[in-house]
């Protein structure tokens, strides 16, 4: 007999969620790859939260490709302070050049 449902939004932990994409400062830039951290209830929120942040970054345009929630703590970084960034409310940006 199952005693707890089975839901993956059901978490022990915050709701961090990854988001790996393409930001674009102008028009006619080549744009960076982008991993975004965030706390959210949900995965729409986060795309909405990611893509206010990015905005307020000066990113006219992003090509968000994948989202997922992160199950374990990063331990690398620059990914282990960003977690620590989201947990703590903020939107970490990582950019790759």
């Amino acid at each position: 007999m199952i005693t707890a449902p089975d839901n993956d939004n059901n978490s022990e932990g915050p709701m961090v969620f990854i988001i790996i994409g393409k930001g674009y400062q102008s028009d006619d830039s080549d744009g960076v790859d982008l991993h975004i951290m965030l706390k959210a209830a949900d995965d729409d929120s986060a795309v909405r939260e990611a893509l206010n942040a990015l905005a307020e970054e000066g990113f006219i345009e992003a090509d968000l490709d994948q989202i997922g929630m992160l199950t374990e703590v990063p331990e690398e970084e620059p990914h282990a302070s960003a977690y620590q960034g989201a947990v703590d409310g903020e939107v970490a940006i990582i950019r790759f050049s």
